[in-house]
């Protein structure tokens, strides 16, 4: 398995499991990363990716009611919402990896772990998000993140 795709599955499940419990990101994410080691490089994105979201879950559930506004985004499941917050995080706030790669990633992802409609519905709402573009929604749903 590629690195990066392990880190993002490592990030999901920790993320998973912050949703669940009280843990804090550093202690959830080392549980998972002590029972998968991951490399250095693949280590350090999973946290980075862990960090980004915990710190943007407004901003992030924001656009996910925005693109989905038929689920709320507390009745998506959690493996559904973890993988969308992961891909809209990375579309939104991490530059360096290109959208086709972050949408690709998180059907893979919901492919393992979510349901049998999880990676059509992760699609879907990425493939809007892809729609109306980074710097469209930046401005419309996050203006602060825009002018950062």
């Amino acid at each position: 398995m590629k690195a990066r795709r392990h880190a993002r599955r490592i990030a999901l499940q920790g993320l998973y499991e912050i949703d669940f419990t009280q843990h804090s990101p550093e202690y959830a994410l080392g549980c998972r990363i002590k029972e998968q080691p991951l490399p250095e490089e693949a280590t350090l994105f999973a946290f980075h990716l862990v960090e980004g979201v915990v710190e943007h879950i407004p901003q992030l559930d924001q656009v996910m009611a925005e693109l989905a506004p038929e689920w709320p985004v507390d009745q998506i499941a959690v493996v559904d919402r973890n993988v969308l917050r992961i891909a809209i995080y990375e579309l939104l706030f991490d530059p360096d990896t290109p959208p086709k790669v972050a949408i690709n990633e998180a059907v893979e992802l919901a492919k393992m772990f979510g349901s049998d409609s999880s990676p059509r519905f992760v699609n879907g709402v990425l493939g809007s998000l892809a729609n109306r573009g980074r710097e469209r929604i930046l401005a419309t749903l996050i203006p602060e993140a825009s002018k950062a």
